[in-house]
């Protein structure tokens, strides 16, 4: 079996750990990376699908159908998916994102072939009746509400539609209230079949697991199914032109809360960008943890929040970055000025060496530790294939944030810091005009 599907390696550290990529004729990529040393497996399913293949009628189709996968197929009902991986002390979850949607399990080497027969059946053959979609749209719905309940996310959800504007990257994950209600049963399904396919999917296995054997699991799983098939072009990584950010000026959004959230921000760099390295290495030491420069400015020096941080994401045609703070409603101007003031002087003078090297060690540090976990492995190999389409080592990895120096920070600061910001809050305030001379 394995002639006709023939494996690369993509890398073998020598100490039994290796990385292996196989291509099935209908488009489906598995990859594996190997760790002997562990007894456990983490199983991920990626589909090139999220949020922004959305038109406006559909928005929030991604997501309301990532929970609509679990109702059931022909041949396993909801309680039987959860309760077959409970049952052997594994546990199964999924996300949606912008970009891509994830259904993942982590369970005994013992029991992957579980979790493959699982994934692949729903991926393949869910009902999606219209019981389920009526039920689980109320789900949804509630989703929504508790999600505007928390300020932290809804300030950040408000800051990122506003700065990416009226495009599908710009529209919440989730949906709306107005597009869920209104989504049919034959949008929903519709939508599944026409971006879930096996040329838009990776599966990846990290843990105690044989690549070969995995393979010959997933084709057998994806028998007699529409996955099933050959002569289909592996889908390229997704290719997008720049796309527009539109947003500067500010934002209030009036809820009764006792703190006030803000996220002060720009236009960021594309997830294709090779300063990304930079920029992950200018975050860590701005905004990214209790050493960082905002931090002991803002908190530790002058005691005006309890949390600030910042945070650059990536899409492919464009990025954002932001800075996050949660304050009293009187010490929001204050706040505001001591972040910009914070960002005009790395524009100025850079960062000092000892930042830099506390911004790469926090990188560095949180990148291998994390990948003591089966979990944090299966991402990483994942992503690349999905995102990027190559495969890129720990070491590579980190040679590319050693290679990060305090002129490139200072380049890309006066490249991200001197754009025109754009200001959300979310507190209890009645003046719509009250911190416009802050986004002068």
């Amino acid at each position: 079996m394995m002639d006709r599907f023939p494996t690369q390696t993509l890398e073998d550290t020598g100490k039994g750990g290796i990385v292996q990529q196989t291509i099935l004729p209908s488009g489906l990529k598995i990859i594996t990376e190997t760790v002997p040393t562990v007894r456990s497996a983490a199983v991920g399913y990626w589909v090139a699908t999220g949020s922004r293949d959305e038109d406006i009628p559909e928005a929030g189709a991604a997501h309301f159908l990532e929970h609509l996968l679990f109702k059931g197929t022909p041949t396993r009902t909801a309680m039987e998916i959860s309760s077959s991986l409970e049952a052997v002390g594994g546990d199964m979850n999924a996300f949606t994102t912008q970009e891509y949607t994830c259904f993942h399990a982590k369970v005994l080497d013992r029991d992957v072939k579980l979790v493959i027969d699982t994934i692949s059946d729903m991926l393949t053959n869910s009902n999606v009746t219209q019981e389920d979609v009526d039920q689980e749209r109320n789900v949804v719905l509630e989703e929504i509400s508790m999600h505007e309940d928390e300020p932290n996310e809804l300030v950040y959800d408000n800051w990122s539609q506003a700065l990416l504007g009226d495009q599908p990257l710009g529209r919440p994950i989730i949906g709306t209230r107005k597009s869920i209600t209104e989504m049919t049963r034959e949008q929903v399904y519709g939508f599944f079949k026409k971006y879930y396919s096996p040329e838009r999917t990776v599966i990846s296995i990290a843990g105690n697991v044989d690549h070969d054997k995995a393979v010959e699991m997933i084709i057998k799983s994806l028998k007699n199914t529409d996955w099933d098939k050959s002569g289909v072009k592996p889908l390229d990584p997704r290719t997008s032109e720049k796309l527009s950010t539109v947003g500067t000026g500010y934002k209030i959004v009036k809820k009764d809360t006792e703190q006030a959230h803000l996220v002060w921000g720009v236009p960021g760099i594309d997830r294709h960008d090779e300063k990304r390295y930079v920029i992950a290495v200018l975050s860590a030491a701005l905004g990214g943890g209790m050493s960082s420069r905002l931090f002991q400015e803002i908190r530790e020096k002058r005691g005006l929040v309890y949390t600030v941080y910042s945070f650059a994401h990536h899409y492919t045609g464009t990025g954002i970055f932001g800075v996050y703070a949660g304050t009293t409603k009187e010490k929001v101007n204050e706040v505001v000025e001591i972040i910009k003031k914070e960002l005009a002087d790395v524009v100025k003078n850079g960062i000092t060496k000892e930042e830099l090297e506390r911004g790469k060690g926090a990188l560095r540090g949180g990148l291998v530790l994390g990948l003591e976990e089966t979990n944090a492995r299966m991402t990483r190999i994942a992503k690349g294939e999905l995102l990027y389409g190559e495969y890129l080592s720990l070491d590579d990895t980190l040679n590319k944030i050693d290679e990060v120096t305090s002129e490139d920070i200072k380049a890309l600061a006066a490249q991200l810091f001197t754009q025109k910001g754009l200001l959300c809050v979310v507190g209890s305030f009645n003046d719509q005009d009250q911190f416009k001379d802050l986004v002068v």
